[in-house]
């Protein structure tokens, strides 16, 4: 019925997010996103900084939780979907954020680096789903959000393992969907452009004025997206909002999917 919408479609409230890779980057804006949105988070991370995202995610009045290792490795995994279960209880909403890019070129590729690329990318993805997929099929409920990019859909020169991995990951989604779906677990790609970084190296990048001229020609919105710009929509897949949204994959880029993307090897030099 018409009168049953409300905002809180949208709210987060009493569910547990499990964010892989969520102390750095965009994975701890979503991070912020789910806490300020009503959630308790879960953070599987490599790094050793967890200082900031702790901060933000108190700073809401919720909870986090975290265990350092590697994705890569199975008992790993298990061990903190075991720690999470054992912390809050369930798992509501996984996002399948860690992974790692490598520029390089494609004539020249070691194997090495490929297959650690597809590892994290491509099959810590499916295998994490796998798992936490069975824990929300006991629920009867949960939301998978398998991070993708404008690269699922163009491959930029200048990646030659990142950009395969990322479009692998609209086919594990539709799979999930078909597999997940009759157990009430929506599964969607979400896709970002590309984002401003207050990195240095980005910072000197965005003095020369060609290259600010040439990224912001191919992105129809005029300019780079910015960490916020992610928040309100990895929030739209996580809540009951999209429950009929499933198998599909949300671009939030500026349009930039919609524009030909030239080649890595053609931007202007700083």
């Amino acid at each position: 019925m018409l009168q049953d919408f409300s905002l809180d479609y949208f709210s987060l409230k009493g569910k547990v997010a499990m964010v892989t890779g969520g102390n750095t980057g965009l994975g701890m804006a979503y991070c912020v996103a789910f806490a300020k949105a009503g959630a308790d988070v879960y953070i599987p991370h490599f790094t050793d900084d967890i200082s900031e995202v702790k901060s933000l995610i108190e700073e809401t009045g919720q909870q986090v939780r975290f265990l350092q290792g590697n994705l890569t490795d199975p008992e790993y995994r298990e061990a903190f979907v075991q720690d999470c279960l054992k912390e809050y209880g369930h798992i509501d909403i996984l996002v399948n954020n860690a992974g790692i890019a490598s520029v390089q070129d494609f004539w020249t590729l070691p194997e090495e680096v490929w297959r650690n690329v597809v590892e994290l990318n491509f099959n810590v993805t499916f295998f994490l789903s796998q798992r936490v997929a069975e824990v929300m099929k006991e629920q009867r409920s949960g939301k998978i959000i398998n991070i993708g990019s404008s690269m699922c859909f163009q491959a930029d020169g200048g990646n030659p393992a990142y950009a395969p991995t990322k479009a692998g990951i609209l086919g594990i989604t539709r799979m999930l969907c078909q597999e997940l779906a009759r157990y009430n677990i929506q599964v969607n790609t979400f896709c970002p452009g590309r984002i401003a970084s207050d990195k240095p190296d980005r910072a000197l990048q965005m003095k020369n004025k060609a290259r600010v001229e040439y990224i912001s020609n191919g992105i129809p919105a005029g300019y780079e997206g910015d960490t916020a710009d992610m928040m309100g929509s990895i929030v739209y897949l996580a809540s009951r909002a999209s429950d009929y949204l499933n198998g599909e994959s949300l671009h939030v880029d500026g349009g930039k999917c919609t524009t030909f993307s030239p080649p890595v090897s053609g931007w202007p030099q700083v």
